[in-house]
């Protein structure tokens, strides 16, 4: 995520064409190194220098020279092999997909990130160029993801509840229900029983993780939050809306879906084990990306790949 790719020496780099403010935002430079400082200063205060950094950070024109119909590097996004991810489905025989957009929501009607993909056979790439290029502005910190390392992991998901047929969603409303049911209430603890108030709140603390977690069909069942390959498709901001390839018509399942958490308070049952005890708060945001209005689906053409992607939001 992130990182430098697998990119030919002699192929050109994908550069934003369209026409729109490119000068003004925030340095890319400036956006890691607030990254870095926030991760190495976890538990602490800043100390004066990193204060000094930090109040230098500001969003601005950075790049006065840069016209806004000049070509602007794409930002390197993610690299995702097929080897890897079982669900990655592209053009025959190439196995890696390069993902780029350019930082700022300005495109198109609705305003919105322009995204770029790339499949190739990695066998075939001899020469790696270096360095890559970068835009050297963002128009929005939350455009550019951080750095890291995926570790993919194969999950399996229900549609959306409101897709299925109105007899299945009143079997799942009653099966919720019955569990609901089955949950033994838990009596409330009386402050009365202890000598101090930090007794009484160790207790609750005690008997509410005691609880049974309440299990529902969407939070825990349905669609898997976070960044993910292949999948459902989750409707919860708006009504379900058909996305069809314009070339031939067919309906275009998610390729990559891109989410602001990889788990909220309502879906953590999806969190993986070893972050489950923790208290990072980058296991449930590792990428601080925030795109629209929280989570960005890229949509392939099951007939050919290679046909014009689309773009959906919620």
């Amino acid at each position: 995520m992130a990182g430098p790719l697998l990119w030919p020496a002699d192929e050109p780099w994908p550069v934003c064409t369209a026409v729109h403010p490119k000068r003004t935002g925030h340095l890319l430079s400036d956006v890691r190194q607030l990254r870095r400082i926030q991760e190495n200063a976890r538990e602490r205060e800043y100390t004066d220098e990193e204060r000094r950094l930090i109040g230098g950070m500001t969003e601005g024109n950075h790049a006065p020279e840069l016209q806004d119909d000049a070509p602007l590097p794409m930002l390197a996004v993610a690299q995702l092999y097929a080897r890897d991810i079982p669900d990655l489905v592209g053009p025959e025989d190439h196995d890696l997909l390069q993902v780029f957009w350019c930082p700022f929501e300005v495109h198109g009607a609705d305003r919105t990130i322009e995204v770029v993909l790339k499949w190739r056979r990695s066998a075939d790439v001899g020469a790696v160029l270096t360095p890559q290029p970068e835009p050297p502005v963002a128009g929005r910190a939350e455009c550019v993801p951080t750095m890291c390392v995926m570790h993919p992991e194969h999950v399996v998901e229900h549609e959306y509840l409101g897709l299925l047929g109105e007899e299945l969603q009143e079997e799942i409303d009653e099966w919720e229900e019955g569990l609901l049911d089955e949950e033994d209430e838990v009596e409330p603890l009386s402050s009365a029983s202890y000598a101090t108030y930090e007794e009484y709140a160790e207790a609750m603390a005690a008997a509410e993780a005691a609880e049974p977690e309440e299990i529902n069909y969407m939070s825990d069942l349905s669609i898997a939050p976070g960044w993910k390959v292949g999948g459902f498709a989750s409707w919860h901001l708006t009504d379900p809306a058909p996305v069809d390839c314009g070339v031939c018509g067919a309906a275009m399942p998610p390729l990559l879906t891109v989410d602001m958490w990889e788990c909220d308070g309502a879906s953590r049952s999806w969190l993986p084990i070893e972050d489950r005890d923790g208290h990072d708060p980058y296991a449930t945001h590792p990428t601080e990306v925030y795109l629209g209005r929280g989570l960005m689906r890229v949509h392939t053409c099951p007939a050919d790949p290679v046909h014009p992607h689309r773009l959906s939001f919620q």
